[in-house]
């Protein structure tokens, strides 16, 4: 799915997203350490607006009926429709907007994201308004910070990007150019996280015993520099073994459970150069690195036929060193 198309009519808009993935770096980003995150292609969100008198309906899997009346789920993407079009100094009314999402919530691949990125570009289509980077960003994060209390910003700038995107607090925005195609297998262990409860499950961590965990958020950052170099000098055993030794800091940070852990040492008992949760954990998916293309289909096979929820095996391209 592109994650710039926009279509629009006198009647609709369409604006589409894709996912992301963070690849290293969880937990640790939030206390100031780096994270590299990578686009994920394969599953995405479809937000279409049409002119509906009225009030402003909304039309989802979760809940169909007035953005009003929306669930407790739906008020962060509520307060986005909200904000985009005070921005845009429209009314608020006549409007259907549809939303068609193929990422599986709460699973690490940044769903709250992918709808916020695809809801405002499809309000400033409908409008028939440009956008710049920065508002895109800056409406789009009204949704995430609903949804996770104080957000990196690191979900939203990976969705906007087609190139594995390094990101650090008060620091520039870089994106990591790769020498070369990694091949990557994500499985979906079934079970839903909650990336605000697991942030708040580290911070608190962090109060009780600062100088230990401290010690292996620092560690997580450092293996994050690592990693950029293994994506930048086609080191993709090294960067395997990093993936690795950051899953050991987050097993002991108490974000990994026994499910994501089955998974994880599954794959690298059929032959995966490393694999590690992704997101937030306790839950959602895993991320492991295959040693080809042709392995990271067998490799997602397998993973399928062990019980994984979903299986995505996907290639990490040179040629996609751009941002959107």
């Amino acid at each position: 799915m592109s994650a710039e198309k926009v279509t629009t009519t006198e009647q609709t808009a369409i604006g589409v997203a894709h996912s992301k993935l963070i690849l290293i770096g969880e937990h640790a980003v939030v206390h100031g350490q780096p994270a590299i995150a990578i686009p994920f292609p394969l599953v995405g969100v479809e937000s279409v607006v049409e002119h509906v008198p009225g009030s402003i309906q909304i039309d989802s899997t979760f809940y169909h009926g007035p953005l009003d009346l929306a669930p407790e789920s739906l008020q962060g993407i509520a307060n986005c429709i909200r904000g985009t079009l005070e921005y845009l100094e429209q009314p608020y009314g006549d409007l259907m907007i549809r939303i068609k999402s193929s990422i599986p919530p709460g699973k690490g691949l940044g769903s709250s994201a992918s709808v916020a990125i695809s809801l405002v570009r499809s309000l400033f289509a409908y409008f028939g308004e440009e956008y710049t980077e920065q508002e895109l960003l800056d409406l789009a994060n009204i949704a995430e910070t609903y949804a996770h209390g104080a957000p990196s910003g690191i979900d939203t700038l990976t969705i906007t990007s087609g190139s594995p995107v390094w990101y650090e607090k008060q620091h520039l925005i870089d994106f990591i150019n790769l020498s070369d195609d990694f091949h990557f297998v994500v499985a979906d262990s079934g079970r839903i996280g909650d990336t605000r409860l697991a942030v708040e499950s580290v911070a608190e961590l962090l109060k009780t015993a600062p100088k230990r965990i401290q010690k292996k958020l620092d560690r997580i950052g450092d293996l994050t520099h690592q990693a950029k170099h293994a994506l930048e000098k086609r080191g993709k055993h090294i960067l395997g073994h990093l993936l690795n030794e950051a899953q050991k800091e987050l097993e002991s940070l108490g974000v990994s459970d026994t499910g994501l852990n089955k998974l994880i040492q599954f794959a690298r008992k059929e032959g995966a150069l490393g694999a590690k949760l992704t997101g937030g954990g306790n839950g959602g998916c895993i991320i492991a690195l295959a040693q080809n293309e042709v392995h990271s289909r067998q490799l997602a096979e397998k993973l399928r036929k062990l019980g994984a929820h979903a299986v995505w095996p996907f290639t990490l391209k040179q040629e996609n060193n751009r941002n959107y």
